[in-house]
């Protein structure tokens, strides 16, 4: 049940070999390959390869058979090398000489770039949706929190006041940033590649304006070549994005695993939402925080992978190429998945509120008593030694009551003007 299928046979290893995890991965695709084969039938039509009574009849069978990937039903048995091989079977079990008929003026090559298209535009709208929960949750903890302040670290040393406002609303703003990225992937996802076939297009007089219609494409891939060399450059492309979400996430995590330990003391989480230990009946556990900055960690890899799959690789299609799926439609649902569990944990967070009255945080308000010398006119210079004396005598006295009021500051958070940002950068 090959697509290239000649009257003979492949070695079993050989085919073992080289289909992999092909179906498995296809049937996430399957959605997509129907429809790009309803928009390709149409077009066939419109060209006069199609009859109106065979484009209806493949009309009718795609679509029962999208019904039947929606209800879960659609399966890719083994002796399939890949979906598309499935669908093509199933049409001409159907229908016969008529089904046979899809393929023409087509590639396996430019069916698999439409479908994975078609698959990513899909995917970065979820993780962009995904990203918006998460943003408006931090937005509301930011406006929640404003008011209490949060040691900040340089040098992983207590360095000057910051707040749980500015600490979540930070990582809601670092989140617009990738989806500027995520937003340049879909950009490049949102080209139709559909006509060119084996990388060189066809001598039928296939319309591509209309399938990139039919298709919601803003644009075609107009070279053949260019659409054939797509397949790893959008992978790549859309791996940096992924990437870039990942590592904010990973970030974030990584500060709850701190603020969540005893030396720290910062947040809590309910007992359900953290684990045990085996042995140890005291334990709350950050897991959940522990596997997103792992699984992120392992996604920040990917554009590594990519490119080390598609660095050496000339224009034309290669198999290769196949392997990027095992690396791309997992990524998303792990993304998916971090995503999820970041904003459900979070939507529980506890915050103590009395942080700074510890006096291991007292130095941290050294720079306050700086700028309010200065402000009263002491040089800058002799300001800092001044303070500098009283913190090594022992005699410092904080003044803990923070007067920021410039942008971006704890008393100034500009949580509106993010937000306003974030509807901007929204695709």
């Amino acid at each position: 049940m090959k697509l290239w299928d000649k009257g003979y046979s492949t070695d079993q290893k050989i085919d073992l070999f080289t289909v992999g995890n092909d179906r498995e991965l296809d049937l996430i695709l399957a959605k997509y390959d129907v429809i790009g084969n309803i928009a390709h039938a149409k077009m066939l039509h419109e060209i006069g390869i199609l009859s109106d009574s065979e484009v209806y009849n493949l009309n009718k069978e795609l679509e029962a058979i999208l019904v039947q990937i929606k209800e879960g039903h659609f399966t890719i048995e083994s002796n399939f090398e890949d979906v598309h091989s499935k669908i093509e079977f199933l049409l001409t079990e159907k229908l016969g000489a008529t089904g046979k008929k899809i393929h023409t003026a087509r590639s396996r090559n430019d069916q698999v770039l439409v479908d994975v298209h078609l698959y990513v535009k899909d995917a970065l709208e979820g993780v962009n949706n995904d990203i918006g929960l998460l943003f408006d949750l931090l937005l509301s903890l930011a406006k929640q929190y404003k008011e209490v302040l949060l040691p900040g670290y340089t040098h992983l040393q207590v360095a000057m006041p910051s707040s749980f406002g500015m600490w979540f609303s930070a990582y809601a703003e670092s989140l617009i940033d990738d989806i500027y990225i995520l937003k340049a992937a879909y950009k490049v996802a949102n080209q139709n590649p559909l006509g060119s076939a084996a990388g060189y297009g066809s001598s039928f007089p296939i319309d591509r304006e209309l399938t990139t219609t039919l298709l919601h494409f803003d644009t075609l891939k107009y070279n053949a070549v260019a659409a054939q060399m797509s397949r790893g450059k959008l992978e790549k492309t859309v791996s940096f994005a992924l990437s870039s979400v990942a590592s904010t996430l990973s970030k974030m995590s990584m500060d709850i695993c701190l603020y969540m330990s005893q030396n720290f003391n910062f947040i809590s989480f309910p007992d359900e939402l953290t684990t045990g230990s085996s042995i140890m009946p005291h334990k709350k556990n950050p897991d959940v925080f522990e596997l997103i900055r792992g699984k992120c960690n392992k996604l920040q890899a990917l554009p590594y992978e990519f490119t080390l799959i598609t660095n050496n690789l000339p224009s034309g299609y290669h198999r290769d190429l196949q392997l990027l799926k095992e690396g791309l439609i997992p990524a998303f649902s792990t993304l998916k998945s971090c995503l999820e569990m970041l904003t459900y944990s979070l939507q529980n967070i506890k915050v103590n509120t009395t942080i700074v009255n510890d006096e291991k945080y007292t130095y941290m308000f050294s720079v306050e008593a700086v700028n309010e010398l200065v402000k009263n006119g002491t040089p800058f210079r002799d300001a800092y030694k001044i303070v500098g004396k009283s913190i090594s005598e022992g005699t410092f006295s904080p003044k803990k009551d923070i007067e920021h009021t410039h942008c971006g500051s704890i008393g100034n958070l500009c949580l509106n003007e993010i937000k306003k940002k974030k509807e901007k950068a929204a695709f």
